[in-house]
């Protein structure tokens, strides 16, 4: 009912930027928070950065100050604009939204497969 599409990962050399997006689209009536999260392997899946519909953005504390995420409410989007990147940063990095479709009255949290960043020279 709902898929969340994300594009924009790649192989970038430390210090490098990337910019990821995701697009909701399906039978969507409100979205409410959209964000990423990230899994190195190896590793638990941590949340990145996360924005309300209200622009209201909240971030891990490794990334701030070099992670920006914003979103178009009117499109369905979300975007990680990520810069000075570092091999740490290196992971799969999933975009979710927690949506309420048409026609029902609780909220539901949708994922995409995710899109590889890797960050190295």
């Amino acid at each position: 009912q709902v898929q969340l599409v994300e594009s924009g990962g790649g192989l970038v050399q430390p210090g490098g930027s990337l910019r990821l997006s995701c697009a909701a689209s399906g039978s969507i009536f409100s979205i409410s928070v959209m964000g990423w999260y990230r899994q190195a392997p190896g590793q638990q899946r941590e949340l990145v950065a996360r924005v309300s519909g209200d622009g209201s953005a909240n971030y891990l504390d490794s990334v701030k100050d070099r992670f920006t995420i914003s979103r178009d409410n009117a499109e369905n989007m979300v975007h990680l604009q990520m810069n000075s990147l570092k091999p740490e940063d290196t992971a799969i990095y999933y975009c979710y939204a927690n949506v309420r479709i048409s026609g029902a009255t609780i909220w539901y949290t949708y994922w995409g497969h995710g899109t590889q960043v890797t960050v190295s020279s």
